[in-house]
């Protein structure tokens, strides 16, 4: 291709807002375009649904950023954030991937996930009891940040008197859409994390009990086990993977259904739609964008655009998942639709493997707080919400009222 490489604006505030009018101008010129993304690096954005699809089963692309001919990817890493994104199993390919995946499944099951469910409801409606009574909240803070925190605190078997500490360097490692990092900070947090999960591990080992940690401790595979770093890296990548985009999906869920009072009172009505809505919130407006980073082995043809070796592609979901050729009136958020297989949680050897998990909190925190907070309504005009930049969308605040709880 020879046209220049088109500028996504992370820095202009009426993007982050509403990029979805430069993605579909981005789709319609061509099914690859190169673009330069956050930090002034370069990639070949795929546009389309079906590129997308194959170019995600695809072997000669790489997970591992170490295949980037742009070293800028990894030295802007944090030392120890680019020690847990090398040693993790979304950053890895096979036969490492394999052997990673294989053991994690052992103890990520959905018999364990499907258990979470009375803790995850009764999480929800203690943090609902505490601002049913107020008349308004800040949806995000209040309530989409604390829940998926909490939820990864019992499932990895964190101590309650230590979650204020593991909440508090999580929020320093991954909260960075409000303000510029300051990389000491996240450094800081990062050694503190990586600590503190060293000794959680050797507690662990001693003394195993009913959590996902003590899980990956003791699953085996024709004899062979996790490593300590591997777990150190697994529990990163549960708080990279896991948190704010369960914090997206919950908050941004919400703020669609605000925007479209239709759907709104659709989903009041008829409550058994919830698990389609939490699909097609994921396809509308998705908890990563505009999607997912991959490194070309070798140079290669994607959709007749040719690749070069060392190149960066970013299978844009957030772009694919509007796509009109296979979703019909792909731009209407429609909590009805069917046949919605959309690429939010990826797709082949890497499709997410807490895709369970994220699906069962968005329905528990979105279906509780539309019961409990009667006359949801936005505190603020829609354009005034302010959203998370970069490659994770969601709303950074969602100021609401609410009929307040009087009993």
């Amino acid at each position: 291709m020879t046209e220049r490489p088109v500028l996504l604006p992370y820095a202009d505030p009426a993007f982050v807002a509403d990029p979805f009018p430069l993605y579909r101008q981005l789709r319609e010129d061509g099914p690859v375009r190169r673009a330069v993304i956050a930090g002034g690096l370069e990639a070949w954005i795929v546009t389309r649904y079906e590129d997308g699809l194959a170019a995600l089963s695809d072997s000669r692309l790489s997970s591992d950023v170490r295949d980037a001919s742009d070293t800028r990817l990894l030295r802007a890493l944090p030392d120890t954030e680019r020690e847990s994104m090398l040693g993790n199993m979304l950053r890895s390919d096979p036969p490492d991937h394999t052997r990673l995946r294989r053991l994690v499944s052992k103890a990520f099951t959905a018999h364990r996930v499907a258990g979470l469910r009375p803790r995850i409801q009764a999480v929800t409606d203690g943090l609902l009891d505490g601002i049913a009574a107020a008349g308004s909240a800040d949806l995000v803070a209040d309530f989409a940040l604390p829940l998926p925190v909490t939820v990864i605190s019992e499932l990895l078997g964190v101590p309650v008197d230590d979650r204020h500490d593991f909440q508090r360097w999580t929020d320093r490692m991954i909260m960075r859409g409000a303000q510029p990092p300051d990389p000491a900070v996240v450094n800081e947090a990062w050694q503190h994390m990586r600590a503190y999960v060293g000794g959680l591990i050797r507690a662990k080992r001693a003394d195993p009990g009913d959590d996902l940690l003590s899980g990956l401790i003791t699953a085996r595979d024709q004899e062979q086990r996790l490593t300590e770093d591997e777990l150190i890296a697994m529990v990163f990548l549960l708080l990279a993977a896991g948190y704010i985009t369960t914090v997206n999906l919950i908050a941004g869920g919400i703020a669609m259904l605000l925007a479209h009072p239709g759907q709104l009172e659709r989903l009041r009505s008829d409550p058994g739609l919830l698990p389609g809505a939490i699909e097609e919130f994921l396809r509308y407006d998705g908890p990563v964008s505009p999607g997912i980073a991959r490194f070309a082995r070798e140079d290669l043809d994607i959709a007749g655009v040719r690749i070069p070796h060392g190149a960066t592609v970013l299978i844009a979901s957030a772009i694919a998942d509007r796509d009109p050729a296979r979703f019909p009136d792909a731009d209407h958020l429609d909590i009805t639709r069917r046949d919605n297989t959309h690429l939010a949680f990826g797709h082949g050897i890497h499709y997410c493997l807490g895709a369970p998990l994220a699906r069962l909190e968005g329905q528990i925190a979105i279906g509780s707080a539309l019961r409990r907070l009667p006359g949801l309504a936005l505190a603020v005009p829609p354009e005034k919400i302010r959203w998370r930049p970069g490659g994770l969308r969601g709303p950074l605040s969602l100021p609401v009222t609410f009929a307040p709880d009087r009993s």
